[in-house]
């Protein structure tokens, strides 16, 4: 749960911005989303390493960065 601590001069924009910035850093969209469905470790695992060749590939000059 996440607590913003709001003064009685603020606004409610600057606590909902401030809000906003702990919802983003807390990363719990992100949480949610990867728990939605189950993702074995053996895919999740290959998925980084797909990830990570193509990246290497990208720095290397091998592949063109799309546009």
């Amino acid at each position: 749960m996440l607590i913003i601590d709001s003064k009685d001069c603020e606004s409610i924009d600057k606590a909902l911005k401030k809000y906003k910035k702990k919802f983003e850093k807390a990363h719990i969209l992100i949480q949610l989303r990867e728990r939605q469905s189950f993702t074995k470790k053996s895919v999740r695992r290959r998925g980084q390493v797909l990830k990570a060749v193509y990246k290497q590939q990208l720095l290397s000059g091998v592949i063109e960065p799309s546009k």
